[in-house]
C-alpha cells in the first residue's frame, strides 16, 4: 500500500495541509485563512485556537482532495511561523493569551533597554540574535508580567510555553508531547546555539522559568503520535523545521555557501554556513539552517518583514487592487520616467538595519502617480531589500566573495516572471525558481519521510531538485546603480524621519 506524507504548513496568514507521495510529489492542498488581531498600533495576535483549528480543517480537507484515508498516512511534518509564541495551562491546554506574533513590535522599549545595558552582546553571543521584538522571549516575559496571576503559576510550573509547532505538537498529541526542534528553539532568544541547550543565564536575563520550556529534538525526529480522536488515525510526528529553515531542506541548500530567499508575508534569506557559525558585522543573523542525527548545520540570515504584506496593504488598505495578482500586470504598464519608492517599514525594518521605531513611507509622488506606479514600487521593494541582505552577507562570509551567487527562490510572490526578473536585475545574479514551488512543505514532509525511512537520504534528496526557469540579470549597470541609490536614499530618509 502507498504511503503519503501529510505537511502541516501553519503559516501567518493562513494554515495549510499539503498532501505528498513517496516520491515528494504534491497530491492535494487545503489552505485556510484567519483573523489577524491589532489591539493596538504595532501589536499583532493570533487566537491560538484559530492557528489549531485551522490546521485540523485542512487535514482534513487535504486528505479528502487526495481521496485517502488517515490509516494511508505514514507520517506527519510540521512547519511552522517561527518566532510566534503561545503561552499555556499544563492542565487545561487552554492558551491565557493570544498568540504574539513575530511582527508585533510592544517589547521594543525593553529591547532598547537590554541593548542600553550591554546585554545585547551577551544574547549575540550565546543566541547568534539581535536584542528584538522580533523574538519570542521577549514577548514571554510580557506574558508572565502582564497576564494576572501568569508568573506565579510559571514559578509553580503549571504553565508551558512554544512556538507554534510546539502549541500543534501539545494539542495533536492530546497534551503528552511538549517538544520543538532546534531550528525553532534557535529562534527564542533562549537558546545556546553552541551548547545546543537551554541557556540559564539567558533564562534568569528575561525572567523566565526552565519550567516552561519544551524539548528539544533534531529536525527530522519522533515528536509523538497524533490522538487518532483529533485526525482519524494514530499518525507519527515525524519533522519538524521554522518555515525559513524547511525551506532551506526543501530547496536542498545543504552544501555551505548555498542560498536560498523565501517570499512570503516576509522575506527570509538563509546562506548556509556549514558546521560554522558565523557571526555577522552587518546586523544579520546566525542561526541554526538544520539539525539531523544530532549534527547542527548553521546559516547566516537575513530577515525582511514585509514583502508579501505589501501587497495585501495594497489589496485591503489602499484597496488600489482586487487580487494579488493584478500587480505584475499594474508594474508592466507602469510609467517608466517616474520612479517610486516603497520603504515597507510598516512593523520597522529588518535586517541589515533593524530600526523597530521606523515606519513605512513612499517617495517619488507625482501628480501622475497612481496605482501602476504603487503596485511596481511594491514589487521593487522587495528585490531592493534582497540586495540588501545580499551585499550584507557578501561582507560577512568569504564563500561568497568567492563566487556570484545563484540564488534560489520559493513563496508565493516567485510566481511573477516580472518580479523574479526585476529581482536577477536589481541583484546581478541569477535567480533559480524551482518546479515545485511548495519547498517550505517539501522540506517538512523530506524531514518526517526522511525519519520514517519513506525519503531517500540528503544527498539522494538534492540530486532530484529541479529548476523550473532561471532568471538572468538584463538590466544596464547604470540603470542598476541609479535605481539602487535611489533606493538607498529613500531609506535613509525613512530612518531619520
Amino acid at each position: 500500500m502507498s504511503q503519503y506524507i501529510v505537511a502541516i504548513d501553519q503559516g501567518t496568514t493562513s494554515s495549510r495541509s499539503i498532501v505528498f507521495n513517496e516520491q515528494l510529489q504534491v497530491l492535494a492542498i487545503a489552505q485556510q485563512e484567519f483573523p489577524q488581531h491589532f489591539p493596538q498600533s504595532g501589536w499583532v495576535e493570533h487566537d491560538p485556537n484559530d492557528l489549531l483549528n485551522t490546521t485540523l480543517n485542512t487535514f482534513k480537507q487535504a486528505l479528502s482532495k487526495a481521496n485517502i484515508t488517515p490509516q494511508q498516512v505514514a507520517t506527519i511534518g510540521i512547519t511552522n511561523q517561527r518566532e510566534t509564541v503561545v503561552v499555556w495551562d499544563k492542565s487545561s491546554g487552554k492558551a491565557i493569551y493570544n498568540a504574539i506574533v513575530w511582527q508585533d513590535r510592544r517589547t521594543a522599549e525593553y529591547c532598547q533597554s537590554l541593548k542600553t545595558s550591554g546585554a545585547e552582546t551577551l544574547i549575540r553571543e550565546k543566541t547568534g540574535l539581535l536584542a528584538d521584538p522580533y523574538f519570542s522571549g521577549t514577548e514571554v516575559r510580557w506574558i508572565l508580567n502582564h497576564v494576572e496571576g501568569a508568573r506565579a503559576k510559571a514559578e509553580q510550573g503549571l504553565l508551558a510555553l512554544g512556538t507554534i509547532d510546539t502549541w500543534l505538537i501539545w494539542h495533536l498529541t492530546a497534551g503528552k508531547v511538549h517538544a520543538t526542534d532546534a531550528t525553532n528553539a534557535s529562534r527564542t532568544l533562549l537558546y545556546n546555539i553552541h551548547t545546543h541547550q537551554w541557556d540559564e543565564e539567558l533564562l534568569k536575563l528575561l525572567d523566565i522559568p526552565m519550567s516552561l520550556l519544551p524539548e528539544v529534538k533534531d529536525s527530522a525526529a519522533h515528536f509523538g503520535v497524533t490522538d487518532a480522536s483529533l485526525v482519524g488515525a494514530a499518525i507519527p510526528i515525524g519533522g519538524v523545521a521554522g518555515d525559513q529553515h524547511a525551506a532551506v531542506v526543501g530547496q536542498a541548500c545543504f552544501k555551505a555557501g548555498m542560498m536560498k530567499s523565501t517570499y512570503g508575508t516576509g522575506c527570509f534569506a538563509l546562506l548556509n554556513t556549514g558546521d560554522q557559525a558565523v557571526l555577522s558585522n552587518n546586523k544579520l543573523l546566525t542561526t541554526l539552517a538544520y539539525q539531523l542525527n544530532g549534527k547542527a548545520t548553521y546559516a547566516l540570515e537575513g530577515s525582511i518583514f514585509v514583502a508579501g504584506a505589501a501587497v495585501q496593504w495594497l489589496r485591503d488598505g489602499l484597496k488600489v487592487i482586487q487580487h494579488a495578482q493584478e500587480t505584475q500586470a499594474l508594474a508592466e504598464q507602469a510609467d517608466p520616467h517616474q520612479q517610486v519608492y516603497l520603504v515597507p517599514a510598516f512593523v520597522g525594518l529588518g535586517a541589515p538595519y533593524w530600526d523597530a521605531e521606523a515606519r513605512g513611507a513612499l517617495y517619488g509622488l507625482t501628480r501622475n502617480t497612481g496605482a501602476a506606479e504603487l503596485a511596481r514600487a511594491t514589487l521593487e521593494s522587495i528585490g531592493y531589500q534582497t540586495r540588501d541582505l545580499l551585499e550584507a552577507m557578501q561582507a560577512d562570509s568569504a564563500q561568497l566573495q568567492a563566487a556570484q551567487t545563484v540564488l534560489r527562490v520559493d513563496g508565493g510572490m516567485t510566481a511573477s516572471n516580472w518580479t523574479m526578473q526585476f529581482l536577477a536585475d536589481i541583484l546581478n545574479s541569477p535567480v533559480d525558481r524551482p518546479q515545485i514551488l511548495e519547498t517550505t512543505a517539501m522540506g517538512a514532509a523530506w524531514l518526517a519521510g526522511y525519519q520514517q525511512g519513506i525519503c531517500p537520504d540528503p544527498e539522494t534528496f538534492a540530486a532530484q531538485w529541479a529548476l523550473d526557469q532561471r532568471f538572468e540579470p538584463r538590466m544596464s549597470e547604470d540603470i542598476r546603480q541609479a535605481k539602487y541609490a535611489g533606493w538607498k536614499q529613500a531609506v535613509r530618509r525613512t530612518l531619520t524621519a
